[in-house]
């Protein structure tokens, strides 16, 4: 799965790097511990609207991960909802009609899975050794996503709060060197395939599925970090620092 990842790329650099032509860019801090529930940029093309130039309008949005169904009664689900999974993504009711009209990007430095290590700590317990997983030559990640607009109910036609809008990252398999880490990982995709991923018009399943593809073999570097990502509450650059690990814990890495 993808639980946790590193966004701290600006809005200007994000933009330049998808070809977004966007006056106004939100602003959000940088984030190298972005959660379930929390706000983080996201990449995406809105249909055309009267008066536009006869083009998508691709637009860097800011969104919360944890994907809630247009047909949901409330957003309890969101926090269940981070990962839809490749192999039934085009199906599952949850993400289906987003699959077809709703796909995003979600700009990332990388991700982190936990690996459960045989290693036990001096209380007994099993310890968990965070990895970060980055790019090998240092690049950005475009994972794969869909996003969702949600209508609270509650709220009245003239509240500019009333839509919520909400993304999940799409996993699958991970590669052999990856899946000794964590069996699942986020799809990414690359720039040739951006404009038909992201189209609005695009709406055929098994073309859309074709443009998933796992990171090819040695492209993404995975290297332990520090635990204390493991906590929400922690948030800075050290996060993603390379640690040495010793002793057992290095010998079952």
């Amino acid at each position: 799965m993808c639980g946790r990842y590193a966004s701290s790329h600006d809005a200007a650099d994000i933009a330049a790097e998808f070809d977004i032509e966007q006056r106004e860019l939100p602003d959000i801090d940088r984030d190298w511990n972005v959660a379930p529930t929390k706000e983080t940029y996201v990449v995406v093309e809105r249909p055309r609207r009267e008066g536009d130039d006869g083009s998508s309008r691709r637009q860097l949005r800011v969104m919360t991960w944890g994907l809630v169904p247009f047909w949901s009664k409330d957003t309890a689900s969101a926090s269940r909802m981070i990962n839809a999974r490749m192999e039934t993504v085009a199906e599952k009711p949850a993400y289906r009609r987003a699959f077809r009209q709703r796909r995003a990007l979600i700009p990332a430095d990388g991700y982190y899975e936990w690996y459960h290590s045989s290693a036990r700590s001096a209380a007994g317990k099993a310890v968990k050794q965070p990895y970060f997983i980055r790019p090998r030559d240092g690049s950005l990640l475009a994972m794969a996503g869909l996003y969702e607009i949600w209508r609270d109910p509650a709220k009245s036609d003239d509240d500019p709060t009333r839509f919520r809008w909400t993304m999940t990252v799409i996993t699958t398999t991970a590669e052999d060197d990856l899946g000794q880490i964590h069996e699942r990982m986020p799809l990414m995709l690359g720039r040739d395939s951006y404009d038909d991923w992201l189209d609005p018009e695009h709406d055929d399943p098994a073309s859309l599925l074709g443009l998933l593809e796992p990171a090819a073999p040695g492209r993404l570097l995975a290297q332990p970090v520090s635990r204390l990502v493991s906590n929400v509450q922690n948030n800075g650059p050290e996060l993603v620092e390379p640690i040495t690990l010793a002793g057992e814990e290095a010998r079952h890495a």
